[in-house]
């Protein structure tokens, strides 16, 4: 194994941990939607007791909803930090 190939095999090592850290970046944004939307659910609640029903499962499909891009990115971290540099380093050799 030459220098080039070591180095190839660096560089893709760090490029699959840096693209995973910013993956799992995308768990902040679901986590502030949810609570931005269960604030504004207990606001509109509060207001009109009455339809609470109808608020709380429009509430829960938001939710789960916006969930899912905190899941894909969590996949997607996963998936850079497991399977990604067995797939390079088998390209590399």
């Amino acid at each position: 194994m030459n220098d080039f190939q070591i180095l190839a095999k660096g560089i893709a090592l760090a490029g699959c941990a840096i693209g995973a850290g910013l993956a799992l970046i995308a768990g902040i944004g679901p986590g502030i939607g949810e609570g931005n939307c269960a604030a504004k659910a207990c606001e509109a609640i509060g207001r009109q007791p009455e339809c609470k029903g109808d608020v709380t499962s429009t509430m829960i499909l938001g939710i789960a909803l916006s969930e899912t891009t905190g899941i894909y990115g969590f996949v997607t971290g996963l998936l850079l930090i497991f399977a990604a540099p067995g797939m390079f380093m088998n390209y590399l050799a």
